[in-house]
């Protein structure tokens, strides 16, 4: 065994935080940055190498932070820049990185560069956004649809004309081909980056620049899915996946150059998702890594699904830099989607064994290492726009974004001392920290082991990745790097699977889970073992 490889991303795993629903240090029911600092110590007590914290710049909340009016400062439901400055100093004196959202697609409509803008057709940031003249019979510029629903256009009177929009009407699409409003974003980076933040997760950033011409996207075959938007109605040929994104990108490449040890990973989704992560991180001009949606909202974790995600990326050269997460802020936890009538707590413990072991940068979900399920929230709490919008149809992201209990019988599970901005998850309750860390056979506990076993060998971070052919739901791939190789087995599947390998006296096992004992695996069992023979 080795040191961990540098740089220091490159096989890091990544704990996300979603501020509002972590730790409420002020007693207003939303979480906080003080709160998060004061947890800390929790999260580097798992054994991940960095934190990822979504937006928590000042905004009006339309979109909870995605929307920004101010790139460069905190918003006050959060803290203070000082309190930001507090939670990186905690953070790096207990080993952590600290990762932060940048939202460059689109600002909140009440930016003060939006607020210029749309004062007049003449003014130093008039084209800072992305403006068109109606058609001759009033319509919009062209038939361009929101994530959201409805057009992606919305009428402004006081410039007589259209503004796109690839979200929300409050989220007014940036010029991001314009070169000062590239400077701008190259002047936010750097004022994070001064600040000793350690690296960017980019967002939506396959939205960030739209087809100068403004020509009509073409309408999407009708495969039979449900289709709840406008948006699903078209293949995004013209809104979308412009070719200078990852000339952009080369360019923010260069800025974090100047800053040493830092780290970009991008968020990409849609139905070209493979061929966009692969050259918005090609080579050493671009992005780190990119991490897409293979398993955000699969309904079932199966062996093809995985065999056909992690082949993407073989260790070759001249092929990008992988980033994988089960669960994040905008989809359903994975317990939810994946254990159907599997004991929850079970399958959980195989789940992060097989994330574990993938090759590349892992992401964690808050309250993934508790088994945290989906939360069924009442329309009349809902707060996801989304949500509200295509209800009931679309699946609520505020079901995952619930508050983090820590302490189960306390009345708000020790999120806050007051009523939190969504409701509780009542079936976290014996889930909380508390519990668990009362209990040496915790699914805490178990995150914690299996992260050290991530963290103590190569090969399960960087090492090549060789599937074996195997009977009925079992995942088998072998983990190699340098001297050392590893056999990772899953039953993904409802059903017992016996398979012993031809060579079984040479593998020593490591970890197991679900039952797994002499080569026979239980639904929802793994097992990790190490080669003791000679590698040829």
């Amino acid at each position: 065994m080795t040191d961990m490889p540098e740089p220091w991303w490159r096989g890091a795993a990544i704990y996300q935080i979603y501020p509002r629903s972590f730790a409420d240090s002020n007693g207003d029911g939303i979480g906080d940055l003080n709160g998060i600092t004061a947890r800390l110590p929790y999260v580097a007590s798992l054994g991940v190498d960095a934190i990822w914290l979504s937006p928590f710049f000042k905004s009006p909340m339309r979109d909870f932070g995605y929307d920004v009016s101010d790139y460069c400062d905190v918003d006050p439901i959060f803290g203070t820049l000082a309190d930001f400055d507090a939670l990186v100093a905690r953070a790096h004196a207990l080993g952590l990185r600290v990762i932060v959202d940048q939202v460059w697609a689109h600002t909140s409509d009440q930016h003060g560069w939006f607020v210029e803008s749309r004062a007049s057709r003449n003014n130093a940031k008039a084209d800072w956004y992305v403006w068109a003249d109606a058609k001759p019979d009033g319509s919009p510029p062209n038939n361009w649809q929101s994530v959201f629903g409805g057009p992606a256009w919305t009428w402004d009177a006081r410039r007589g004309q259209y503004y796109m929009h690839s979200f929300l009407r409050e989220q007014p699409q940036l010029h991001l081909h314009h070169p000062d409003v590239q400077a701008a974003v190259f002047d936010i980076i750097r004022f994070w980056l001064d600040r000793g933040v350690d690296g960017f997760r980019i967002d939506a950033i396959n939205h960030s620049m739209h087809d100068p011409e403004l020509r009509d996207n073409p309408p999407a075959p009708d495969d039979g899915s449900l289709r709840t938007r406008p948006f699903d109605f078209q293949i995004k040929t013209y809104n979308q996946s412009h070719p200078n994104i990852p000339l952009f990108l080369e360019k923010v490449r260069s800025v974090f150059d100047a800053y040493p040890d830092r780290f970009t990973v991008a968020e990409v989704g849609g139905a070209d998702s493979d061929r966009e992560m692969k050259a918005f991180t090609q080579g050493d001009q671009r992005l780190n890594t990119a991490y897409g949606f293979d398993f955000l909202y699969a309904p079932a974790l199966t062996s093809d699904l995985m065999k056909s995600a992690l082949q993407k990326w073989p260790a070759e050269q001249g092929i990008g830099w992988p980033s994988w997460a089960f669960e994040n802020h905008d989809a359903p936890r994975a317990v939810s989607r994946w254990a159907k009538d599997h004991d929850p707590q079970a399958y959980c413990r195989m789940k992060m064994l097989l994330l574990a072991c993938l090759r590349g940068n892992i992401f964690l979900y808050y309250g993934e290492e508790l088994g945290l399920s989906q939360v069924d929230i009442a329309f009349e709490d809902l707060q996801d726009p989304e949500a509200i919008a295509n209800w009931p149809l679309t699946l609520s992201r505020d079901g995952a974004r619930t508050p983090m209990p820590w302490i189960a019988d306390a009345p708000y599970l020790g999120f806050s001392d007051a009523k939190p901005w969504l409701p509780i998850g009542e079936a976290h309750r014996p889930l909380a920290v508390d519990r668990q860390e009362a209990d040496a056979a915790s699914l805490l506990h178990w995150t914690r082991e299996v992260l050290a076993l991530r963290k103590a060998y190569p090969a399960l971070r960087a090492g090549t990745v060789d599937f074996r052919e195997m009977p009925g739901d079992l995942l088998a791939f072998e983990r190699s790097h340098g001297g050392e190789q590893l056999l990772c087995i899953f039953n993904l599947g409802d059903q017992p699977v016996s398979w012993t390998p031809h060579d079984a006296d040479r593998w020593q096992p490591m970890l197991t889970c679900g039952g797994t004992t002499a080569w026979h695996f239980p639904a929802a069992a793994a097992l990790v073992a190490h080669y003791q023979g000679h590698i040829a």
